[in-house]
């Protein structure tokens, strides 16, 4: 009696699913699709070869299994699978990024050699050896002791001190995993560069925009009146120019700053600051209302929270109509507290919102340019939030109006003008 066998099309959607899985599990990985899928292949390939190697051992041990024709068929096909397997192989040894296949008590069973230069790893000592053990004392040895959830985002290379990496751990095949380590050293070169070119540039500027700015303030447009609304528009063109060239220079402050002040920030006075400055710029325009029942303070920077909470408040001025209504919100949640704006806008459709926060980013160009906006603020909010460890949400839909809310956590709150919360 033969045993059961498992239907032929259910093989073939088995490999299919998984190499799609390996092209997801690569994309979130960093990107690298292609990487994905070669390592997974090679997997497959694996597992192929150790099937058949079962079933040709059956084959050998029972007389009658096959014919001499059948086994010529065979072995042929093992061949070929064999072949297919070294090609693999030796493509996913020439991969740039590190590829480490991890057994289920996580002992290294293979590499390749980009594991060697960034993780340094050497054949044939650490075969079979326990990877956390030969990762001791590095950033990645703390990651995979703790369970290796996330990413590991800028870790410093163990093989190569000059280098940083991004990290992934994926579960793979029967309790097995793989372990993919791309090399971000140049992209952070890249990066800093241009955070220096920026601000090198916007601190240059920043003279020669303050001369041209005053000596337009000593023309008087009423000495020559045919000039009047050209020497308007170039004001009004030199404050922006100089609010871009600030903006630019606090962006480049916070993306290099790793930690704020930890000063107590009074939240009524602020949030009182940032509806006058709101009913300032609106000019009557619009129904600021102001709603605060956190009765809670923050620990942070007074000047980049200010900053932070003000663009938003700024921002809902600029993009609501003239009638609408903006609300500012300080609450309570049970997780911290939200600081939020809140606006009857125009509304911002789903596929950008996730785009909103990168630099110069705008939804609309021209609407940007008629209020007066850098492109930068909701940057600097980001930057801002990132130091204190808090979150922005952004709900919108359009026609309907916006939502910007900041989220702290417990951790940063502190009872309003006493001690610190628990």
């Amino acid at each position: 009696m033969t045993p059961p066998t498992t239907p032929s099309w259910k093989l073939p959607m088995a490999l299919a699913a998984a190499l799609c899985a390996g092209a997801v599990l690569g994309w979130l990985a960093g990107g690298r699709v292609a990487t994905g899928i070669a390592v997974v292949a090679v997997a497959e390939v694996v597992l192929l070869l150790t099937r058949i190697r079962h079933q040709a051992q059956a084959m050998m041990t029972t007389p009658t299994a096959a014919s001499p024709l059948q086994h010529d068929r065979f072995m042929t096909r093992s061949r070929r699978i064999a072949s297919s397997l070294r090609d693999l192989r030796n493509a996913a040894s020439q991969l740039p990024d590190a590829v480490v296949l991890l057994d289920r008590q996580q002992q290294i069973r293979w590499f390749n050699h980009a594991a060697e230069n960034l993780l340094g790893l050497r054949r044939p000592d650490d075969r079979g050896a326990p990877l956390q053990q030969r990762m001791a004392g590095s950033e990645l040895a703390s990651w995979l002791r703790e369970g290796a959830r996330e990413p590991l985002t800028d870790a410093t290379a163990p093989g190569r001190a000059d280098s940083q990496l991004n990290v992934s751990l994926l579960p793979f095949g029967d309790h097995e995993q793989l372990l993919l380590a791309h090399d971000i050293s140049h992209q952070n070169r890249l990066e800093q560069v241009r955070r220096d070119f920026v601000a090198n540039v916007s601190h240059e500027l920043r003279t020669p925009l303050t001369v041209i700015h005053g000596y337009l303030e000593l023309l008087d447009p009423e000495d020559v009146p045919e000039l009047a609304p050209v020497l308007g528009e170039m004001r009004t063109q030199s404050k922006r120019m100089g609010q871009i060239v600030e903006d630019l220079l606090t962006l480049s402050r916070l993306e290099t700053q790793h930690e704020v002040a930890e000063e107590r920030v009074p939240m009524a006075a602020l949030l009182a600051t940032v509806r006058k400055e709101a009913e300032a710029l609106s000019q009557g325009r619009h129904r600021i209302v102001l709603e605060a029942t956190a009765e809670a303070d923050l620990l942070g920077s007074p000047k980049d929270l200010h900053s932070a909470l003000s663009n938003l408040a700024s921002n809902a001025v600029r993009y609501t109509p003239v009638g609408g209504s903006i609300t500012i919100r300080w609450q309570r949640v049970p997780d911290g507290a939200v600081y939020s704006v809140s606006d009857t806008g125009f509304g911002i459709p789903a596929s950008h919102l996730v785009r909103l926060t990168e630099r110069f980013y705008r939804v609309s160009s021209s609407r940007s340019r008629e209020s007066g906006g850098t492109g930068l603020g909701l940057s600097i909010v980001k930057h801002v939030l990132n130091l204190h460890q808090a979150q922005l949400k952004i709900e919108s839909a359009p026609g309907v109006g916006s939502t910007f809310a900041c989220h702290f956590g417990v951790a940063r709150l502190l009872a309003p003008g006493g001690s610190d919360e628990s």
